[in-house]
């Protein structure tokens, strides 16, 4: 388990002053922050988030991570954090088996809101991407890239954590856009695994077995970085896409290795919760059930959209706040400045408007 002890110091910015918080009250509030894949990139690009909205808000962050997804040592590392007296919990949701043990403890008085994978029988808010939708824009973009509605050939479609809603959903939108070229195949979803070693051969496998596939279409955030160098290796002769604004994603979409990267604005599904749960605790509030969509980017070498109203970037830019989790918190304080307390108080849409 990894664990941030770093007790930020108080900050008075736009949001503090916005949600009305004193020095002596806000340094009160301790917020557990449990998620999964640890060491991964984008994982941590979301951890990076949630500590500046600790920071902005002046609320101890502490972290708790596990290697992969395991639903019961994802929950055992929360109920470590409500045991231990942390006010907030934020937590991703990699299984149905945590709902029953997140609604005991949400029962007691603890908020939780989920982030990135979620249980729709918790009753807690989720903060994430519209995940069906997010597939449908990969799909397109793949399509479009192929030649459009005429397009032929053999698509292998990759799926680090078969069974998670969230991945799940998106498949769906990627089949969904697929079939708008009736002339495209495609093969899986296929497992193929999240850590990084593990996903490339899992990558060059499948790619082994179809040399002839004209696309290959990965859920998860290591799957462009795998696919460039798939591609790299076997001059580029296929179209890569997925998921997340990475480093190394970022790097393989530059050289042209992949064509196209969805972003699912990692530094909102960090922030926003903890901003929920820290306003929430200061007002004595219940949080509700819903969804708080984090918003899609989508990233070509050609053209950068940041989404959630942000200001344009050069792909260049993007490549420098991918690796600048400062530069970062800078940058999204435009749309932090939004986050008042009436719209944190304010009911979230419905659930289901996750999967539309």
């Amino acid at each position: 388990m990894a664990v941030n002890k770093t007790r930020p110091i108080l900050v008075l910015g736009a949001i503090a002053l916005a949600l009305g918080m004193s020095s002596a009250h806000a340094e009160d509030i301790t917020i557990g922050f449990v998620a999964h894949a640890q060491g991964d990139p984008f994982v941590q690009q979301i951890q990076d988030g949630a500590q500046a909205a600790a920071t902005d808000l002046g609320a101890k962050l502490v972290v708790a991570q596990q290697a992969g997804g395991a639903p019961e040592g994802q929950l055992k590392l929360v109920q470590n954090f409500a045991n231990s007296g942390a006010q907030g919990i934020a937590t991703s949701v990699p299984g149905e088996s945590m709902a029953k043990g997140l609604n005991e403890i949400i029962g007691g008085g603890v908020p939780i809101v989920q982030f990135n994978l979620l249980s729709i029988a918790v009753n807690a808010p989720y903060v994430g991407e519209k995940s069906v939708e997010s597939g449908r824009i990969l799909g397109r973009m793949v399509v479009d890239k192929l030649g459009g509605a005429s397009a032929k050939g053999t698509v292998i479609l990759g799926n680090c954590f078969p069974g998670f809603p969230v991945l799940e959903n998106r498949a769906k939108g990627v089949e969904e856009s697929l079939k708008k070229a009736p002339g495209l195949k495609v093969l899986g979803p296929f497992d193929v695994k999240v850590s990084a070693v593990d996903n490339y051969n899992r990558w060059e496998q499948l790619y082994g077995a179809n040399p002839e596939a004209v696309a290959l279409i990965g859920l998860c955030a290591p799957d462009v970085t795998s696919l460039g160098k798939l591609n790299a290796a076997n001059g580029d002769k296929f179209v890569a896409g997925g998921y997340d604004l990475t480093e190394l994603n970022l790097k393989a979409v530059k050289e042209g290795h992949a064509y196209v990267t969805i972003g699912q604005s990692a530094f909102v599904q960090g922030y926003l919760p903890v901003a929920l749960l820290v306003n929430a605790i200061k007002g004595g509030k219940k949080l509700s059930a819903g969804f708080y969509n984090a918003g899609s980017q989508i990233v070509t070498a050609d053209k950068v959209d940041m989404g959630n109203g942000l200001p344009s970037v050069s792909f260049d830019e993007a490549q420098k706040l991918a690796a600048d989790p400062a530069a970062t918190a800078a940058y999204y304080k435009a749309w932090t400045k939004t986050l008042t307390a009436d719209m944190l108080s304010a009911t979230p849409k419905p659930i289901s408007a996750e999967s539309e």
